[in-house]
């Protein structure tokens, strides 16, 4: 399939166009035909193993996740489907529920034997929903009957307490617009929408579940399903409570994208990269955005583009588990062949009309682009750092945690890193923990494990964790620039611990990772080898060491990470001067000054 012609006068920082779009979801699309069963009903995708969901409910996967790509594809056309992908999926459809559960070449897991299908039936009713018109309603009456009967276990409640709940909602949606079940349907809906009022925090930020676990999972589930369904369902009451949600969630999500297109890795599920433009275009189609036009289509194109350059597609043209191209290490076990297909939901902007504004107004550079800033989540304990002359983007996270965290766990790392950047790691594995600060017990370091928020600000973040019994440590990240002040203050740890605060870890092609001590460290710089991550092999990790002294032990250091040629060195970015037995003055590289008082934040630990 011929690729269209870039357009740089209307797209000048990617050259696409909805014409890429449309082209990048039908070669999408037509490279895993070979892979369907005979009747179209499975589509099985290679793999190095499955799911721990096994390989019938993959193959559900890989049909449900694929068919939402077709949906929007051909939704988006307004039923035009020049290369007979609805087809494929009508057959499917049918082949898929005629015999639920039965061991055969096309027959779906039935969705009281597997949970994932409880998942899978989302994609499903939602691709069915978009093309009502040209697939729902053009088939026989049995056939309809049997993928009712399928999808109905879906409107119980949910079997897993988190966003899971969502999947319910989005068939119940399917089922009211279709006239089945429509009393059940709107309980569904109901019980969903409270359940995940539970975990509504404020500007735009969900937790995922009880715990606090915040990613992309805000992005391309907790407001996706929500606001989708209020917009398919005309619901405008809905629509005025999650639309503003949806828009005070961008106005800080849009600072997570590079310059180069790439959000911050960050997370659980990071294997549907480009789904993280859903939420962009889901705000342009409802109209609850903060961005312009060109700037929504500048980040979706830019993020497309960033995946598909890089070798998110190998030879077949099929999606790894990965990144960039496969990664196994930071690949969840419930995650299959099929399952980095949930990247469909990055191509909603088809949705949109050919001759809206997303589509015809020229691109607009992205907040990484146009100047240096910090934005605070509060809710989240997080703090977006990105700098204008290199477009990189920098999370520095105080607040996250993963799902099943809990002391002593080993920690996870997408979610236990006290930073992470759209240019560098998380090391995995056995390899030294980057962006991480430790005590060193028999020579190994200590978890963060859990982290609890103290404070959230302007130019900072602060939290406390517990890596060993009777001990916390207080670590606080002050940012101005490219510039980042590391604080730490162990309380309670015997005398003589040694300690290490580790940097970024970075590629020999990256950007360049500084790390220099200021207070409680020795003076020697070492460099650790970390390994392979998700942006290439042969990483290298800055690492300081120190021993605390006494009950309250200061750390500081000054950290940097930048794709600048021949940057300054960190200490010239800021001067910093122990002010009080737990107190910094910072004053950085243009004048202004920032005081930060460990002994103050330990005021703010909440009670156990």
């Amino acid at each position: 399939m011929p690729t269209p012609p870039e357009n740089r006068e209307l797209s000048p920082y990617t050259g696409w166009t909805r014409a890429h779009w449309e082209a990048a979801a039908d070669r999408l699309l037509l490279d895993v035909r070979p892979f369907a069963s005979p009747g179209h009903g499975l589509v099985d995708l290679p793999g190095a193993r499955p799911s721990w969901s096994g390989p019938r409910s993959d193959g559900l996967e890989g049909w449900a996740r694929t068919f939402l790509l077709a949906a929007l594809r051909v939704a988006g056309a307004h039923g035009e489907d020049p290369h007979g992908h609805l087809g494929r999926y009508a057959a499917g459809l049918a082949a898929g529920t005629a015999h639920p559960g039965r061991e055969d070449r096309e027959s779906w897991p039935a969705m009281a034997g597997t949970r994932q299908a409880v998942v899978e039936s989302a994609s499903v009713a939602l691709g069915l929903r978009l093309t009502r018109p040209w697939l729902w309603d053009r088939l026989d009456d049995r056939t309809r009957q049997r993928a009712a009967d399928w999808l109905l276990p879906a409107l119980d409640p949910s079997p897993v307490d988190n966003n899971w709940w969502l999947f319910g909602l989005t068939v119940a949606g399917f089922l009211q617009d279709a006239g089945i079940e429509t009393d059940r349907a709107a309980a569904t809906i109901d019980r969903s929408l409270a359940r995940i009022e539970d975990w509504y925090l404020g500007d735009g930020w969900y937790s995922d579940g009880d715990n606090r676990a915040f990613d992309h999972y805000n992005a391309w589930a907790l407001h996706f399903y929500p606001v989708l369904h209020a917009h398919l369902a005309g619901e405008e009451d809905l629509l005025d409570r999650y639309g503003p949600r949806l828009r005070a969630h961008l106005d800080t999500y849009v600072h997570l994208f590079d310059a180069n297109g790439a959000p911050v890795p960050y997370g659980r599920s990071l294997i549907y990269r480009f789904a993280a433009a859903a939420a962009p275009w889901l705000g342009t189609l409802t109209g609850h955005t903060p961005l312009t036009p060109g700037a929504t289509r500048r980040l979706a194109s830019g993020s497309l583009r960033y995946f598909l350059d890089r070798g998110a597609t190998d030879e077949r043209g099929l999606l790894g588990l990965g990144w960039h191209g496969p990664y196994p290490p930071l690949v969840q076990e419930y995650s299959g062949p099929g399952s980095p297909y949930w990247a469909s939901k990055g191509f909603l902007g088809l949705l949109l009309p050919a001759g809206h504004p997303a589509w015809t107004d020229p691109e607009e550079p992205l907040p990484a682009e146009r100047a240096d800033t910090v934005r605070p989540v509060a809710p989240a304990g997080l703090l977006v750092q990105t700098t204008a002359a290199d477009g990189l983007v920098r999370l520095h996270n105080h607040g996250s945690n993963h799902v099943h965290s809990a002391p002593g766990e080993a920690d996870d790392p997408g979610y236990a890193r006290h930073a992470y950047s759209t240019r560098t790691g998380p090391s995995t594995g056995t390899a030294p923990a980057d962006n991480h600060f430790a005590l060193l017990v028999d020579g190994r370091p200590t978890t963060r494990g859990p982290a609890t928020p103290l404070t959230t600000g302007p130019d900072r973040a602060a939290s406390l964790h517990r890596p060993l019994p009777g001990v916390r440590v207080l670590s606080a990240t002050l940012v101005h620039g490219r510039a980042e002040l590391r604080a730490h203050l162990v309380l309670g740890a015997p005398e003589g611990t040694p300690v290490r605060q580790t940097g970024w870890a970075v590629t020999p092609d990256g950007p360049h990772a500084q790390l220099h001590p200021v207070h409680g460290y020795r003076p020697d710089v070492l460099e650790l080898p970390t390994g392979e991550t998700l942006q290439g092999p042969g990483t290298r990790t800055l690492a300081l060491h120190g021993a605390t002294h006494g009950p309250a032990a200061l750390f500081a250091a000054l950290a940097s990470l930048t794709a600048e040629t021949g940057p300054a060195p960190a200490p010239d970015l800021a001067d910093v001067r122990v002010t009080g037995p737990h107190a910094l003055t910072v004053t950085w590289r243009n004048g202004t000054a920032a005081h930060l008082d460990l002994e103050e934040l330990a005021a703010l630990e909440p009670p156990l």
